[in-house]
């Protein structure tokens, strides 16, 4: 496994269950759906930008709130309101060495497309499908710092930390 870790060029996260903890809160006033992210997390993607990592967002949700978080850590490819994850990957597969991808998903929406990458991997809490083909589990769950941990391990591997 670390061999393939010192090998990723381009990480691929979904949001709700990787980069949040799955939870939805509803404001009553603005009708918006708040999400809480880990700022650690936050650190992470930024560095990896930083240090030449390409990193992809691939999630269902379409919040704009989201997207302007992630573009503001330097993410530029952040595509929101995508049901069919494992199309939209397999139409970056031109640009992007999908054996050097490490994908992190925690449910069903997210197993086709893992399967397509080097490391599929997952938090600590994803769905028992996802966690049967996770060649990577973070001790920590979605939004608690998975995203953190898996950049730190790759970085880290590849003296990019």
């Amino acid at each position: 496994m670390l061999d393939k870790f010192k090998e990723i060029q381009h990480f691929v996260f979904d949001v709700d269950g990787v980069l949040t903890n799955g939870s939805l809160l509803l404001d009553p006033t603005s009708g918006q759906l708040l999400r809480s992210m880990n700022t650690r997390d936050g650190y992470a993607l930024q560095l990896a930008v930083k240090k030449g990592f390409e990193i992809i967002i691939i999630t269902g949700g379409k919040s704009s709130m989201v997207e302007d978080r992630l573009k503001g850590l330097g993410i530029k490819e952040v595509h929101l309101g995508v049901h069919e994850k494992k199309t939209l990957l397999e139409s970056l597969s031109n640009r992007i060495d999908l054996n050097k991808t490490l994908y992190m998903g925690d449910d069903i929406p997210d197993l086709e497309a893992m399967q397509l990458c080097g490391i599929p991997s997952a938090p600590a809490d994803a769905c028992s499908e996802i966690l049967s083909v996770a060649q990577y589990v973070s001790p920590k769950n979605g939004g608690q710092g998975c995203v953190r941990d898996v950049i730190e391990k790759v970085m880290k591997l590849q003296g990019k930390w």
